[in-house]
């Protein structure tokens, strides 16, 4: 039994905890335990997710199995192009992977930029990250590539975008 709420700045310090764990096993395979440190202290530091959670930045969304937080999404309107919104974070514990968490996440995450009136979600993903696949299955399609320094290394990303239907 699993329950979906929005998160609050009381729930910072476990987006954390899910995201270190989550960082670890995902990302270990692909890019050097250096960078995935300094993307934890650079992305994921408390006063971040706080800041974003806080004053809305993005809409954080926290899955429960009885419970207990095991998975997050982070979701807003680009900057850019308010008429685009954008899968910024989904992460669940290793453990809950094949219990169909990510898909609830991303459906709900679909269906809060529906009801907002837009049609068009997009996220990041490594290009070396098996969940590229992932998200293919669920509708996703590659856009472009891009390439972002963060500090002093880069994240070579495929940006997806999967079109809405609209509820209108």
């Amino acid at each position: 039994m699993y329950t979906i709420r929005k998160a609050t700045v009381n729930d910072v310090d476990t987006i954390l905890q899910i995201a270190d764990t989550t960082w670890w096993a995902t990302y270990s395979a692909i890019l050097e335990r250096e960078q995935i440190e300094f993307m934890l202290a650079e992305i994921y530091s408390a006063e971040k997710i706080g800041k974003q959670v806080a004053d809305n930045l993005q809409t954080y969304l926290l899955l429960e199995e009885e419970g207990t937080p095991v998975a997050f999404a982070a979701y807003s309107p680009r900057d850019e192009n308010p008429d685009i919104y954008k899968l910024h974070k989904l992460y669940c514990l290793p453990q809950t992977q094949g219990k169909g968490y990510g898909k609830i996440l991303i459906n709900e995450v679909a269906n809060k930029t529906r009801e907002a009136g837009k049609e068009i979600l997009e996220l990041n993903v490594n290009r070396y990250n098996q969940a590229k696949s992932f998200y293919e299955k669920m509708g996703f399609a590659v856009a472009y590539e891009e390439d972002i320094a963060i500090g002093p290394y880069w994240m070579n990303d495929y940006v997806m975008r999967k079109e809405l239907l609209c509820f209108c």
